[in-house]
């Protein structure tokens, strides 16, 4: 096997080496425990793949006895030859059914525990923190989805029969050779027993260089991302020449470290392929048996054998060098599969309880990312029902973990949090955000109709609600204005939707909902004046009899806000309503007049 084959497979399995943890999980047998299901059939799709090989060989066996029997008796070879005829035409049709049926198996076996498992995943993800996706989940379910379970599908309807078929064929070719000659069967199996020696050796350290190939391969993703998502910025602002030098460093590393793999395993490498080739088989096979054939101690006729049998084995066990390749990368996909379901769900109560009203209240939270520094600390704040209050402060000072703490997108690392008096710990996960209205500033749209996008808020409305809801969003008119109306078809981005449009829409399903609690995390921040002005009339609407809390980042939208409250590196420093926090000339006025253009 080359050294480029070993690196393209071993490429595909370094993206899942990508810790010791999953390393050690594929070690414990992450494969075989989530193969469970499936073990009777995988254990039927062996045998078959095994007898189905044995099948297989039989031709060519049939064919050197025929030629054996040819040799040593033309004249009265005829029912010998027949019956090897017979043989190999049987050991033909055998290995065609098997191998069908192998494969069935397989492809069956491959069907269901995929379904099994994607439904498990998916099932599980449900009941994760949302937190967690927001933080560094969405890539592990991509790759759990597809790339994990694409080579858990090469294991069980590749691997595991080229495997066994090429085992087989080693085992039966050896007998079969060994009962015509014990020498020329140790010499011809040696030179395969060498192949497998320098392939061992170049692989000894193919874990340490695809760690290092994955470093580089994730570099040169977040370059590549980089540059694409701020193309705009980069050319106006003339940077390409820095984010095109991250990039160009990233594969400068990708290549050093690919040709520090290639000088360390090319003579290995190049000795596997020789010694693995149907030539050197060949070559060692006709040199000694010239030579046993001179010296009287072979028989022409046993040369044969050798020349039909022992030079096509190679043909299986490289077959079977790659598909190790692949139960290798199952392993480490079934161990990051196994990893993703590990994870802890979000508690569920084990006594539910019922929300008396809609008031929120922030009772000394405390909350922390990383175990050590607090993100949030200490914060006391109650917002009564049919109010709204404001959270503001600088960048990082607070604001979006304290609401994500509300919907339980993580929970509380110290203190409480409580909806109509009741801690939302204690509150089934379902319930709690089926009475929240949450609108972000990153609007998120599903590949459906426009009216789906608004049900969404709540699934059994029908079409006059949906309508009713958008017009109370301020979008019923841009709706109608699209070609297909209420079933114009949006794509993940909104398709030809403004910011403001989309903001909109995702506001008409809040409404829809009727939640009555709204949290609004800087739903504004983003849009330009005439958009600002048509969302704010939507949000009026929206707002109206709930317990609302608002992220503001532009001040003015919120000087009528029943309560501010000014967060500063994790701390509630300030609270009061507009006029009052600038009669304090603290924190909130200093912002309030760096935005106004006003000197403090």
């Amino acid at each position: 096997m080359s050294t480029a084959t070993d690196t393209r497979v071993a490429a595909g399995s370094g993206s899942h080496a990508d810790s010791d943890q999953s390393v050690g999980l594929a070690k414990a047998g992450a494969l075989a425990r989530l193969f469970a299901p499936i073990r009777t059939h995988l254990v039927v799709c062996a045998v078959l793949s095994t007898l189905s090989a044995a099948a297989g060989i039989v031709p060519y066996i049939a064919v050197a006895e025929i030629a054996r029997a040819m040799l040593n008796d033309p004249a009265g070879a005829g029912a010998a030859i027949w019956t090897w005829v017979g043989i190999g035409a049987a050991g033909a049709t055998v290995w065609l059914v098997l191998m069908v049926q192998s494969s069935r198996v397989g492809h069956y076996a491959d069907a269901k525990i995929l379904h099994e498992l994607r439904t498990r995943i998916v099932r599980h993800l449900g009941a994760l923190p949302i937190g967690w996706f927001r933080a560094s989940g969405s890539g592990r379910v991509k790759r759990a989805m597809t790339g994990d379970l694409e080579e858990m599908h090469e294991v069980i309807a590749h691997a595991l029969g080229q495997l066994t078929g090429a085992v087989t064929v080693v085992l039966v070719g050896a007998g079969y050779l060994f009962s015509v000659d014990v020498p020329m069967a140790l010499i011809a199996l040696g030179v395969l027993v060498v192949m497998g020696i320098f392939y061992r050796i170049s692989m000894r350290s193919m874990t340490a260089h695809v760690n290092r190939l994955i470093v580089a391969d994730t570099r040169i993703s977040a370059a590549s991302v980089e540059y694409a998502d701020g193309i705009q910025v980069v050319k106006t602002f003339g940077t390409g020449g820095r984010v095109l030098r991250r990039f160009d460093d990233a594969v400068d590393e990708h290549t050093q470290a690919f040709a520090a793999w290639v000088a360390e395993v090319r003579h290995s490498s190049a000795a596997s392929r020789l010694f693995g080739s149907e030539m050197a088989v060949l070559t060692a096979v006709m040199a000694a048996g010239l030579a046993f054939v001179s010296q009287g101690s072979l028989a022409v006729a046993d040369l044969v054998p050798f020349l039909v049998v022992a030079v096509g084995m190679p043909n299986s066990i490289l077959p079977a060098v790659t598909a190790s390749q692949g139960v290798r990368k199952g392993r480490m996909g079934a161990a990051n599969i196994e990893r993703l379901l590990s994870r802890p769900p979000l508690p569920e109560p084990e006594r539910p309880q019922k929300p008396q009203g809609h008031g929120v209240e922030f009772d000394q939270v405390s909350f922390s990312y990383d175990g050590v520094t607090n993100a949030v600390e200490d914060v006391s704040a109650v917002c009564p029902p049919g109010t709204v209050t404001a959270i503001v402060g600088p960048s990082g000072a607070g604001k979006t973990t304290l609401t994500s703490l509300l919907p339980r997108f993580y929970d509380v690392t110290a203190g409480a949090i409580r909806i109509g008096g009741v801690d939302v710990r204690s509150i089934p996960s379902a319930d709690l955000l089926g009475s929240m209205s949450l609108v972000f500033q990153d609007v998120a749209l599903l590949r459906d109709s426009v009216a789906e996008n608004i049900r969404i808020g709540r699934p059994d409305a029908d079409d006059a609600e949906v309508r009713r809801a958008a017009v109370a969003a301020h979008i019923h008119d841009v709706i109608e204005r699209l070609p297909g109306g209420y079933d114009t078809l949006l794509d993940g981005g909104g398709g030809s939707l403004s910011g403001g449009e989309r903001q909109r829409l995702t506001i008409a399903r809040a409404i829809l909902s009727g939640a009555p609690v709204v949290v609004l995390d800087e739903a504004t921040a983003a849009l330009d004046a005439d958009s600002e002005s048509a969302v704010q009339e939507a949000l009026a609407t929206l707002a109206v009899g709930k317990t609302v809390i608002v992220i503001a980042h532009r001040l003015h939208t919120i000087v009528g806000a029943d309560q501010i409250l000014v967060f500063d590196n994790g701390r509630l420093v300030e609270r009061g309503p507009h006029d009052e926090l600038l009669a304090r000339e603290g924190l909130y006025a200093r912002m309030w007049a760096a935005q106004e253009g006003v000197l403090a």
